[in-house]
This record gives C-alpha cells, structure tokens and sequence, in this order.
C-alpha cells in the first residue's frame, strides 16, 4: 500500500519496493510458507525468527524485533551475568534483501540475512555485520576492497547413543572417501549454487569423515554472508540423510581438526587491478601485500581471539598439526600463520593472494573478517615489515632463532586470545567499544563455563552446535 501511495502522489515505487515485492513473488510461486531472518551471535551461533510470507513484505520493511539480551547470550544459551543486556531492550533484524534465496534443503522455506538495527533504523554498535561493513568503508576511504574466500573443513558423522562417529575411516585426498560422500556432497554441491555460492574444488581430507570444500572468492561482505550459507546448508543437507556435519575445530581429539583457512586479496577500485600483487617480487607481492602480512602478524594474537574464537579452537593450533602455531609468514608453508599460496600459471594476478591459517568455522564470519580487514589496512597504511619468511617449520626452529626473528607463539588457549584481544588498542578501536565489551564478555564466560570440565562435556557443546 505504501508503493502504491507513493505512486499516486506521482513518484516511482524505490528499488527496495521494487525488490520487496520481487521476493514476495518468488515466494509465493515457489510455495515458499516461512521465510528466516539470520543473524550470527557473539558465540558464533547462527540464529533467527522467521515470518510466514502472508506477511513478509511489512517485515522487510520493519525488520523483525529482537531482545537485546541475544547479544549476552553465550554459545550454551547462558545469558552472560556480566554482560551489558538483559530483558528491557529491543532491535530490529533488518534483512538485506540481496541475501535472499530460497532454501532447497528446508522445504517450503527461505532466507534472509539480517543486520542489528536500532528503533529508529540506525546500524545497532554491537552488531558484527555493520562492524564489518564499517572495516569495508574504511578501505573504500583508501580507494581498496577485499576480497576473500572461506576455505572450510567439515567432518560428517552420525549419531550413536550419546555419541558422535565419522562416517569412514577413509584416507587423506582417497576416492573411498568421495565416493562414500557422495549423496551428500553432490546435493550440497547442488544447493549452494541454488543459493550463489559457488564451490570451486572438493576433497575427502585427512580426518575420519572429513570433508574439504573451498568456494570462489567474493566481496568481504558477501564472503561472509557465503560462509554462514555453507554452514547453514552443510548442516541442513547432512540432516535429511540422517547425520551431522559438524564444523567445530576438534569433533574428535586425536583426529585432524576443521580449519576455515581465510584467502584473501585486496584490490584497487581505480583500475580493477590486484593490489597484492607485483610481478618482478621474488613471490610476486607488492609493498602493499607485505604491509598487509605485516598488519596480520603484529596483531595475531589478538585476531585469534575473532578468528579462532571457541574453546575447542585451541586443540587444534597445536604446533606440527599443519594450522599453524605462530606467528610467521612463507611461500607454500602450511605451518605459517600466513601462507603465501603459489599462483596459478596463466592467472598471476588474479589468484595471488595470501591464507590465513589460524581461523575455524566456529568464528562469526563478519567479525573474522571485520578483524582481518582493520589489521591488513593497519598494516599497510604503516607499512609494517613482516620480516623475513619462515621458509621451514617454525616449530623446528630453535627458540633462539624464532626470537631473532621475532616469531611468537599464538595464544595456547581462548584465555590467552581474549586477553591479547583486550590489549590490542588498533583491533578494539576497530570493533567500537560497545562490541568489543560484549564479545570479550560473552567468551570470557565460555571460558568460565567449560573449566575444569572434561573432554566429552567440551565436545558435547560444540559437535553439533558448529
């Protein structure tokens, strides 16, 4: 009604009314009955309401209320004691009406992904997504955009008793493994593309049930907005063939853990052109690409804190476990924080670009990536030296050497992270105050919770819940 007003008055109906009613279109030809609005939490936790489409086209144009309390709440659903939230407070999830996409393994339901908006329609400061979209304005202030890619391990298991159990026992790369895969990987396969995601390789890894499923690179935002895609259709496919996929960093202890390796390169907005990259480089990176690596390193122990975020995140950055536990940089080196993978002949330019090892998928995308942003451009704009590469194993190295050359070790534990994270002015001043607080709030208390726990408890809460 409010177009049609619009239109009487002699004005057009705006794009966003336009879309609005594109979507509720789509919906009822394809019988679509509830459409989510999502958003990811400070615990990592991919949550939402949803709407019958009778009513969507009110509620893409209010959002859909939503507690304050949601971003206190922790990943075990404790509402943190200290946290700054509680039952008096309202927002509102205001879906990005380019996210929408109808879901092929829920049936009759959609999507959309949402931001954290004030009453009154202002970006909500505790909101990762505007976060991130604020990391992405800043680099468009520099004439730059990021683009990055989520490259994501998984493991596949079912259920016995009050356990979880991979699906085989296959080897690293074997066909055993894809082929044992296969109905769930070819429908996954299938429904990311129905949604535009679209996966470029796939690999049965070096775990027990585990999967490996890079995706073509993006726009930071949309990056982001893919990597909670595949998690959210991982889960839902695997579901209706009567298992889990479980993203967390380590489903079973003495098995190879789930990494979300982040690839990155930023690009100039003036000519299109790759800004990491520079032909005539012993390994074709530009100033800018070292000040980047430069950013990553000096503030690591800190962005673990965003990209590594769960207790079970530290079980898996152990040293020799190929993820990378410290703070180092190398061409092709899979025990560097930083890898600086070889390029594609014929494609130089376009696929230099840099991997950041220590990152999971129990991390929020938009806070990873917000955090990776702030600390490449920190980097670059005071040209950071990251020093020479690690063109071996730092663990081999000996300790005085790893001293010479300015190697840390990462953070051993969550604990460790946080307090790195509280320390890092740059990284803080990035998130705003009011999210740096809650998230540093929310995590303390995951390490509250899983102390002087077992392994079974840790794995309980995290197995099925990433």
């Amino acid at each position: 009604m409010a177009a049609k007003r619009r239109v009487a008055r002699g004005g057009k109906a705006s794009a966003e009314d336009r879309r609005s009613r594109d979507i509720a279109s789509q919906c009822r030809s394809k019988n679509v009955q509830l459409v989510r609005f999502l958003y990811c939490d400070n615990g990592s936790i991919v949550r939402g309401k949803a709407c019958h489409a009778r009513f969507l086209e009110s509620y893409l144009r209010s959002g859909i209320g939503l507690t304050v309390a949601m971003q206190s709440m922790n990943m075990l659903d404790q509402l943190v004691a200290e946290g700054s939230f509680g039952p008096v407070g309202e927002i509102r999830l205001a879906p990005d009406l380019d996210t929408f996409a109808v879901l092929p393994y829920a049936p009759r339901a959609a999507r959309l992904y949402c931001d954290m908006q004030t009453l009154d329609g202002r970006p909500w400061d505790v909101c990762p997504r505007s976060f991130l979209k604020r990391m992405i304005d800043r680099g468009r202030g520099a004439g730059l955009e990021l683009r990055a890619a989520f490259e994501n391990e998984f493991t596949l298991a079912r259920r016995e008793g009050e356990q979880y159990a991979p699906i085989d026992r296959s080897l690293c790369f074997s066909t055993i493994g894809m082929d044992g895969a296969a109905p769930v990987m070819s429908e996954m396969v299938d429904a990311l593309l129905a949604q535009g995601v679209f996966p470029e390789q796939y690999y049965a890894e070096l775990g027990p049930g585990q999967q490996e499923l890079p995706v073509h690179y993006a726009g930071a935002l949309r990056a982001a907005d893919n990597q909670l895609t595949v998690r959210e259709t991982g889960r839902g496919v695997a579901l209706r063939h009567g298992l889990i996929a479980s993203f967390a960093p380590k489903p079973f202890p003495n098995e190879a853990g789930n990494g979300s390796h982040v690839h990155m390169s930023v690009w100039r907005t003036r000519d299109g052109r790759n800004h990491f990259h520079d032909p005539r480089d012993r390994y074709g990176l530009s100033e800018a690409g070292y000040g980047f690596i430069g950013g990553l390193l000096a503030h690591l122990p800190a962005l673990v804190a965003l990209t590594a975020p769960s207790v079970n995140s530290y079980r898996r950055l152990q040293p020799r476990f190929w993820s990378s536990a410290y703070a180092a940089w190398g061409p092709d080196n899979r025990e560097a924080a930083v890898r600086v993978p070889s390029v594609r002949r014929g494609l130089e330019m376009e696929s230099t670009n840099l991997e950041l090892k220590p990152s999971d998928p129990s991390n929020n995308p938009y806070l990873a990536l917000g955090g990776v942003l702030a600390a490449g451009l920190d980097g670059m704009e005071r040209k950071l030296d990251p020093g020479e590469p690690a063109l071996a194993d730092p663990d081999a190295m000996a300790e005085a050497d790893r001293e010479r050359r300015g190697i840390r070790r990462l953070p051993a534990s969550l604990a460790e992270a946080l307090d790195a994270l509280e320390r890092d002015e740059a990284l803080r001043v990035a998130l705003g105050e009011p999210l740096a607080r809650e998230y540093l709030a929310v995590k303390r208390s995951e390490v509250r919770a899983f102390e002087g726990k077992d392994v079974a408890f840790e794995l309980l809460h995290h197995v099925y819940k990433y």
